[in-house]
């Protein structure tokens, strides 16, 4: 599956309207079977759900211009849905993927085709499970390959090598959130992250489990790096070893050299790497390591470290060659993790703008953070003082509804959401002083209502109600610019004065600062229902979510495809 094929009309989609005028490339077919298989690490075998029984899943390589087409079939007890992270689904929101908002799941013994097209991105990707936390063992990368006789801006590399990190779990992980949302707790961390799925051999009853890099001397090798892990931010380093960051999110920056990569859930970022000459002593062996970025509590987060190999042909054994070992940042240095994010800059080239929205139509305020929630009658909660753990967005905590909404939106089904979620707090407070006693958090479905093509300023307020901590904001259907970030307070008198509207970071997932704020701007060009939530799988299970309405527009390209006939029903 997957082979390059001339566009043609499949039976399965039930109609001859498959987008034919959205592709300009060619037309990728793959078939998803979600099944359960047994994998083992750290000496604990686990039947866990995978595609096409590889864990990770399948790798999808395409280039900008193609369409992609993706036969899901669910063969699992648990709903399915799949979605592709980053992508941008220009107009063809159905195929987004996150449960009950583009789509109801696919349920055991169903299917459903994903369509869409690969339009002004190149780079790298990602797909995973979009409901509750079965992305922890389904996810897989996306090689978005430049057009065809179109260059990389950087040296062209002698291999691409995918680097997924991802956690693992000895007990389900359906089991794990479903207990954190019964009693209100936090949930149980993960055992061990793993790179290409193999937790490496720093845990114990692991050596075996090792991803090893076989590279050959003065060879330039990209990494495509991808953070799959559910709930941790990682930094990432090559023990002598320095990297060249030249791609975050399916979009090109100005290359700069760092020996430490920071990428948080739902990041991307692509780095060259050079092997050393023969002359650089390449008979050793040379450790990767990840290990998390984090300002929670201890305890909180799984705080080991995976490694793997880097070694040069021929091959050598750990054991018997010198070890080399990289140094990390301390797990909070949230002074790196600013220096570092200051760095990433657009490419801005004539062949690659940087699109920023000079003037703002609309401009929101929104905190992002934890707190709690009073425990329900009748029933004895976990969380701090008794309570339930919560999370939210201007003190709104997102209720899933159970009719997806776009379905909603297009087909005008009232009392699935409403429209007043608030464009600032509702409670002005101190957001990373002294936290007040009560934040009202509510519950309800809020959306915001955009019209087509209004240019958007959104700044992220972090608010250490229960401690400050970094949140990494995913928003679907859109990339944006980050414009401007800080530490404290976010100042509206002083603080857009120093924002760079020349060359900010184009991404689809930021991490609003621990303690701090970030603002991103972008244009609402794509009709649809986009969601924007927390990718810590577990402050998104908190509800730390909202999503966007953008109506269609007046041009026939600038309304929403009609559902497909397939689309599955809740």
């Amino acid at each position: 599956m997957g082979a390059r094929c001339a566009p043609l009309f499949l039976l399965f989609f039930g109609t001859l309207l498959v987008l034919p005028h959205l592709s300009r490339g060619a037309t990728r077919y793959y078939t998803f079977n979600v099944t359960l298989t047994n994998v083992t690490r750290l000496c604990n075998t686990r039947a866990i759900p995978t595609v096409n029984g590889k864990f990770p899943g399948p790798k999808i390589v395409t280039r900008e211009g193609d369409r992609v087409v993706v036969k899901v079939v669910n063969n699992v007890k648990d709903n399915v849905t799949i979605h592709w992270h980053g992508v941008r689904q220009l107009r063809t929101g159905w195929s987004d993927g996150p449960a009950y908002v583009t789509q109801c799941p696919i349920r055991t013994g169903q299917s459903y085709v994903y369509n869409f097209t690969i339009t002004g991105q190149r780079g790298t990707l990602f797909w995973h499970a979009h409901v509750s936390w079965m992305r922890a063992t389904l996810y897989g990368p996306i090689v978005i390959l430049p057009k065809r006789g179109v260059p990389y801006p950087f040296p062209k590399p002698y291999k691409e090598v995918p680097i997924i990190f991802g956690e693992w779990f000895n007990a389900d992980p359906e089991a794990i959130v479903a207990q954190a949302l019964q009693t209100g707790a936090g949930p149980n961390v993960s055992d061990a992250f793993t790179i290409n799925g193999l937790p490496g051999p720093l845990y114990n009853c692991s050596s075996e489990d090792t991803f090893k890099l076989k590279v050959q001397p003065g060879k330039w090798y990209l990494l495509r790096l991808i953070n799959a892990a559910l709930n941790d931010e990682l930094f990432f380093s090559i023990a002598n070893h320095t990297l060249t960051v030249v791609d975050v999110d399916a979009a090109y920056v100005k290359p700069f050299d760092t020996d430490i990569v920071l990428i948080t859930p739902g990041q991307t970022t692509n780095v060259l790497l050079r092997a050393k000459p023969d002359e650089g002593c390449p008979a050793a062996t040379h450790l990767m390591l990840a290990r998390p970025y984090a300002t929670a509590a201890p305890g909180t987060f799984d705080n080991t470290t995976v490694a793997a190999v880097l070694e040069y042909a021929p091959p050598g054994h750990i054991k018997s060659l010198p070890l080399f070992r990289p140094s990390l940042p301390a797990l909070n240095d949230t002074a790196f993790a600013a220096n570092y994010s200051a760095k990433l800059r657009s490419l801005a080239s004539p062949d690659y703008p940087a699109n920023v929205p000079r003037r703002v139509d609309r401009s929101f305020f929104f905190t992002v953070g934890l707190g709690t929630t009073p425990c329900p009658a009748n029933q004895t909660c976990q969380g701090p003082n008794g309570t339930k753990f919560s999370a939210s967005m201007n003190n709104v905590s997102f209720d899933m509804p159970t009719t997806a909404l776009l379905q909603a939106h297009y087909n005008n089904i009232p009392g699935v959401y409403t429209t007043d979620f608030p464009v600032v707090p509702l409670e002005p407070f101190n957001y990373t002083g002294t936290p007040p006693n009560n934040t009202n958090v509510s519950n309800g479905t809020k959306v915001v209502v955009l019209t087509y093509n209004t240019s958007v300023e959104v700044v992220m307020q972090d608010t250490s109600i229960q401690g400050a901590e970094s949140h990494p904001l995913h928003l679907h259907g859109f990339d944006f610019f980050v414009v401007g970030q800080g530490v404290g307070n976010y100042d509206p008198s002083k603080d857009p004065a120093k924002f760079n509207l020349a060359d900010p970071v184009q991404r689809n997932t930021v991490g609003v600062p621990a303690g701090g704020w970030v603002a991103i701007r972008f244009f609402a060009d794509n009709p649809g229902v986009w969601f924007m939530h927390c990718h810590l799988e577990v402050h998104t299970s908190w509800g730390l979510k909202m999503a966007w309405v953008v109506n269609d527009g007046p041009l026939p390209d600038q309304k929403l495809m009609p559902p497909p006939s397939d689309l599955p029903k809740c």
